[in-house]
């Protein structure tokens, strides 16, 4: 990527104060919403979760110790699991015992309220109901998961959705979907030759979280929220991040209200010059003379646009032709889907976050870069990324209706060309994987981004089995 600064406070970043908070959660609590969703990535095992466990099942290393001292400490324990047994990761891990090794993390249990113990997907639902309940009382939730753990996943929804529907006064709505399996693609060996299974046939793999572009285009409703499924606290912590979580929403219809009020302005010049009222957008347009665009009134609107496109999203318009082409290149750049990213200051090492990226038709824009699409051989992307302050902690909202309530084709705003390749193995064979762009990477390349910080607080993430003794699950 072609890096021109990270996003910083002030450039970049919005830091908004009390009031604007305020200001945006009294603005989501007003506007005109067409329903609101959920969307939480959970496909895969949480076998990583385990790997250092793993590794000292036979030999234990300090992750084991760590978690043999502190076992009575998680949610998942219990006297019959655990009490008398010599090899405490072969009990959480294997079938033998609770089988976590093989299970995904939706399902395993995270926290525990005396008696209650809850798992990362029925703190997704307790989350929902307190930010994004809509008007008739319902939350929608649409949960990505493979194939082979649906029935983990049902039984997991099956055991707390009655209680919390009469616990908090809402109806759940929850669908489960799968990663499609036409966006699966190919793998080669080492040398980049294909590979090939013992049958002979070609090897497919799963294209990473950027295929859930696709799922997340089935979304029905207009304002989606994205949260990984690890990233959850106790209940105690809700506060603060629906507080956040509400403040993101906000921004976003904010935003989604003055770029319709932009293209409303715009499409009204437009019509007002052509005498066939059934034209199209497009058409309209075209009929219009580029004298009409040439006058103050229009250029000064077309200013105010541009002006709103830097200052508040880094966008740098590249130069047009004349006035007519200005205003239909304005029209395009504002006519996307829109989200607005949560940022979380950087504590540590500076790596993958916002940047202002230069686009390939010469102007900027924001997007969130992973570490390996910056380039290590570049001094002046090793410049920026050292000097980045902010990380992605995933943490999305999403606009996805047009100006006439209609919903956007995501595919359509899709960088195809930023992939990954990833190091990968199967049946103990190394292998090169393809794939897609990450879903908040490459596949939403081409939506209005705003990035908003927001406190370390709301990120806490379980990568990790002993992140469960952190105080934000505990």
């Amino acid at each position: 990527m072609d890096i021109y600064a990270p996003a910083t406070p002030g450039k970049g970043i919005e830091v908004m104060d009390d009031e604007q908070i305020d200001e945006a959660v009294k603005y989501l609590e007003t506007a005109r919403i067409d329903g609101k969703c959920k969307f939480v990535p959970a496909s895969g095992a949480a076998s990583r979760m385990f790997k250092d466990i793993f590794a000292g099942m036979e030999t234990p290393n300090d992750s084991v110790r760590k978690l043999s001292d502190n076992i009575t400490k998680f949610a998942f324990y219990s006297p019959e699991a655990f009490d008398g047994k010599t090899n405490v990761a072969s009990a959480l891990l294997t079938e033998d015992g609770l089988g976590y090794g093989s299970k995904p993390k939706g399902v395993l249990k995270f926290h525990r309220y005396g008696n209650e113990t809850r798992t990362a997907l029925a703190e997704h639902l307790v989350e929902g109901q307190e930010y994004m309940r809509n008007e008739d009382g319902s939350v929608n939730l649409v949960i990505t998961i493979s194939p082979e753990h649906r029935d983990l996943f049902e039984k997991a929804l099956k055991d707390v959705q009655e209680e919390y529907e009469r616990r908090y006064g809402v109806r759940y709505k929850v669908e489960f979907t799968y990663q499609d399996k036409e966006t699966d693609t190919v793998a080669v060996t080492p040398d980049n030759k294909l590979f090939l299974k013992d049958d002979g046939e070609v090897l497919k793999r799963p294209a990473g979280h950027g295929a859930l572009i696709y799922n997340l285009n089935n979304v029905k409703e207009e304002l989606v929220s994205i949260k990984n499924i690890d990233n959850v606290c106790v209940e105690r912590m809700l506060p603060v991040t629906a507080r956040y979580k509400k403040a993101l929403m906000g921004r976003a219809l904010q935003l989604r209200d003055r770029i319709f009020g932009y293209i409303y302005a715009l499409d009204q010049i437009a019509s007002s010059e052509v005498v066939n009222p059934m034209s199209s957008v497009l058409q309209a347009y075209m009929a219009v003379q580029e004298d009409v665009y040439a006058t103050d009134e229009v250029q000064e609107l077309c200013n105010e646009i541009e002006a709103f496109l830097r200052d508040e999203l880094c966008i740098v318009m590249p130069e047009s032709k004349d006035c007519k082409s200005r205003a239909l290149e304005l029209r395009a750049k504002l006519d996307r889907p829109i989200r607005v990213c949560g940022m979380v200051r950087n504590l540590g090492e500076p790596g993958g976050g916002p940047y202002i990226i230069k686009d390939k038709d010469g102007g900027t824009s924001l997007q969130i870069l992973e570490s390996v699409q910056i380039n290590p051989d570049d001094k002046k992307a090793m410049e920026a990324m050292s000097k980045a302050t902010h990380f992605n902690p995933v943490d999305i909202v999403c606009c996805i209706k047009d100006h006439n309530g209609d919903k956007f084709d995501l595919t359509r705003y899709v960088d195809e060309e930023a992939g990954f390749i990833s190091s990968k193995s199967y049946q103990g064979r190394e292998l090169k994987a393809l794939e897609l762009p990450g879903l908040w990477n490459g596949a939403m390349s081409d939506w209005n981004t705003l990035f908003v910080e927001v406190p370390v607080e709301t990120f806490n993430p379980v990568k990790v089995v002993l992140d469960l003794l952190r105080p934000a699950h505990q």
